[in-house]
């Protein structure tokens, strides 16, 4: 499909397990308008969490129609739609289209015991070498399973096991369809990128086969804006809609790192790490998917243990008001030269050394400020994502330098610690919604206002600030690090369910 002449902007979403964000961009990649919408996540049970699925809809109606009033753009010059969307988590639907029962998030853990049972019996293991990844508690296959054992109804009346975005994208444009990069947690193999019937029977779920929607190529134009969503909206009827892609490649393509083992780190809800290869290198520490170029593999080491902390810590402890990330800058800055006496272990949510991780502050005193717990919690953070890296590094080398975004890298002291934590310059894109216009991308590849991918994040990314890591930062990291491992390591069996 041939781009109009008369388009000038494309649309991106990016939905996570609580706030979704539309962004509109130039064909530049400049943003031009953003509007967010969130909403709380439900906790049911403990280790549940959910969203009600029509909330999920409302929020990103009203996120698109609030992003286009603001932008003032004429909806018709909006060529194109791209959809990112939080991968693992179930979105059920019958066959009206209708939720089924309330979405379940991606750091939901309830099938926990499903997976420790997998662990042990081997099947995660063997799933490695066809899936290019081990199933977590929040992948479909174990909620599945936990689904056929708890609440069987529910699967009966399941029409289509969606992802996150393909719901959102069906209420779009009517269309039932996912791609490849979310497909990937959906029973594919990983290098055929289709579903593998040995990946069913070795879950005990070979009847979920034709609930699964049929798999498309990320920038493919899938389905158009339906008039009633449109009327939702403000978007045009007829928008063309691309598949849109699992927010992690998207996050990439939108700070531009796509080149074969170009890192980058996003520092958000989670703790995402990741490099494209032409080949698919397996390993239980990280995950191999399809990237969305078709002769690509990403490779993630991923917890939802990062950035998300310091919201924690700022909702239940403060500062608050509209300048509290600024003041939380001045705090730490005000500490960085004291001892690094504090620890802090970020598994608020989860973590990659299993179910039992949770966090915790370490080396507390009575003189110490919160100031010195903000300090731990941001070199913590880093400690996390400086674990999945350390992991990648066993396998690749990371090339130039590691494209930094999310909350980590909208604060001048945390960018530079993941420069002297991770040992590698790092840089910060001008993308303050990078899912966003790595979704918009997409979009635009499909209506061909590019002629490849890489073509395209050259003509929509630029670096901003840039930090190279200090040697005297880098010992002291490296000093960090080792009490964290060593604290981890040491709690590991004592700590709560």
């Amino acid at each position: 499909m041939s781009a109009s002449k008369h388009v000038t902007h494309l649309l991106g979403v990016d939905v996570g397990g609580t706030v979704t964000k539309a962004a509109l961009f130039d064909l530049d990649g400049r943003q031009v308008a953003v509007a967010a919408a969130s909403a709380d996540a439900s906790t049911p049970h403990p280790r549940w969490l959910e969203r009600d699925m029509d909330d999920a809809w409302s929020l990103c109606a009203s996120a698109i129609r609030r992003c286009l009033e603001q932008a003032g753009v004429d909806p018709a010059a909006v060529g194109g739609v791209g959809i990112a969307g939080h991968n693992d988590g179930l979105y059920l639907v019958d066959a009206a289209h209708r939720p089924v029962r309330p979405a379940i998030l991606a750091p939901d853990s309830r099938a926990h015991a499903i997976v420790d049972a997998w662990q042990a019996d081997g099947r995660r293991e063997q799933a490695l070498p066809i899936a290019g990844l081990v199933p977590g508690p929040g992948s479909p296959a174990p909620l599945v399973a936990w689904l056929a054992e708890h609440e069987p109804e529910a699967l009966q009346r399941t029409r289509w096991i969606l992802c996150c975005k393909d719901w959102l994208r069906l209420r779009l444009t009517g269309e039932v369809a996912t791609d490849e990069t979310d497909a990937a947690t959906l029973f594919t193999a990983v290098r055929s990128r289709r579903y593998e019937p040995r990946l069913l029977e070795l879950f005990g779920l070979p009847d979920v086969r034709d609930q699964l929607p049929p798999i498309h190529g990320s920038s493919d134009v899938v389905g158009a804006v339906t008039a009633e969503a449109a009327a939702e909206t403000g978007l045009a009827p007829g928008t063309p809609v691309v598949a849109g892609a699992h927010d992690v490649d998207c996050g990439a393509i939108g700070v531009g790192a796509v080149a074969d083992e170009q890192l980058t780190v996003m520092a958000g809800t989670w703790a995402i790490n990741e490099l494209p290869a032409a080949d698919v290198r397996l390993d239980p520490r990280w995950e191999a998917r399809p990237f969305v170029l078709p002769d690509r593999w990403m490779h993630m080491g991923t917890s939802p243990a990062s950035a998300s902390a310091l919201e924690w810590f700022l909702r239940e402890l403060g500062p608050q008001g509209a300048d509290r990330f600024e003041r939380v800058g001045a705090e730490v800055a005000a500490v960085l030269e004291d001892p690094a006496d504090v620890l802090f272990h970020p598994f608020l949510y989860g973590s990659p050394h299993g179910s039992d991780a949770s966090a915790a502050f370490l080396g507390v005193r009575g003189w110490h400020r919160r100031g010195h717990l903000l300090r731990a919690l941001f070199e913590g953070v880093v400690a996390n994502h400086r674990d999945h890296v350390d992991a990648l590094r066993t396998q690749f080398s990371p090339r130039g330098a590691a494209r930094l975004s999310g909350g980590g890298a909208r604060s001048p002291i945390w960018a530079q610690m993941f420069a002297d934590g991770l040992n590698l310059p790092v840089e910060v894109p001008d993308a303050d919604e990078a899912g966003a216009r790595g979704a918009a991308v997409l979009a635009g590849l499909g209506v061909g206002l590019w002629p490849d991918l890489a073509a395209a994040c050259e003509a929509t990314v630029r670096v901003q600030r840039s930090y190279a890591p200090d040697a005297d930062g880098v010992a002291r990291f490296d000093a960090i690090h080792d009490r964290y491992t060593r604290a981890r390591e040491a709690l590991a069996g004592l700590e709560g369910a």
